[in-house]
C-alpha cells in the first residue's frame, strides 16, 4: 500500500467516526459536512474528494456493514444458526457505536430497512415450505417473520445496551431459529 492510500483511509476512517460520534449525540437532519469535517480535523475539500454528501456517507457506511455480514454469512454458512450467530453478535459489538447509532438513533430508518432486507436473503437458502413445519406457508411470511424477529432481537439487544453477552444472546437466538426454520 502507497502512502497515499494509507492517507487515503485514514481520511475516510477519520470522516467516518466523526460522523458516527456526531449520530449518536444528534439527529441525523442536524448534521452538517462542516461538522463531520471538524470532528475529523479535515478540510471540506477532503470530504468532498470522497462523498457527495452526508447522505452519500451514510449510505457508503451502511453498504460497508451490509457487505462485512455478507461476508461472514458465507463464511459461516455451514454451521448451525447457533453457532453463526455467535460471530455475528461479535461482530456488533466489536462494531458497537454504528449499530447501536444506526438501530436505536433518530433518523437511522434507512439502515433498519437494509438490514432486515439483507437479513431476509440470507435466510431464503434455509427456508423450506414444501416439507416439514413449514409446508404449506408463504415463503414470504415466513422470511418476513423471522427476518423481522432477528432485527428485533438485535435492536433490542442494543437499545437495553447489550444487557447479555454476546454468546448468550447468540445463543439462544441461534436456537430458536434451529428449531423453527
Amino acid at each position: 500500500m502507497t502512502k497515499i492510500d494509507r492517507r487515503i483511509l485514514k481520511s475516510q476512517e477519520a470522516i467516518k467516526n466523526a460522523f458516527m460520534e456526531l449520530m449518536s449525540e444528534q439527529d441525523f437532519d442536524k448534521i452538517t459536512v462542516k461538522d463531520i469535517c471538524n470532528g475529523a480535523n479535515v478540510g471540506n475539500r477532503t470530504f468532498y474528494l470522497h462523498y457527495l454528501d452526508k447522505f452519500d456517507l451514510l449510505d457508503k457506511i451502511i453498504e460497508e456493514h451490509i457487505r462485512k455480514l455478507r461476508n461472514l454469512c458465507e463464511s459461516v454458512s455451514e454451521l448451525s444458526f447457533k453457532e453463526a450467530n455467535v460471530i455475528w453478535f461479535e461482530y456488533f459489538e466489536s462494531h458497537y457505536l454504528f449499530f447501536s447509532t444506526m438501530l436505536t438513533g433518530k433518523g437511522a430508518f434507512a439502515f433498519r430497512k437494509h438490514f432486515l432486507e439483507f437479513v431476509i436473503e440470507e435466510l431464503k437458502n434455509d427456508v423450506d415450505i414444501t416439507e416439514g413445519k413449514n409446508q404449506g406457508f408463504s415463503e414470504t411470511m415466513i422470511l418476513t417473520f423471522f427476518g423481522s424477529a432477528i432485527v428485533g432481537v438485535v435492536e433490542t439487544y442494543f437499545m437495553k445496551g447489550m444487557p447479555d453477552p454476546p454468546e448468550v444472546v447468540a445463543e439462544q437466538l441461534g436456537t430458536l431459529l434451529d428449531r423453527n426454520l
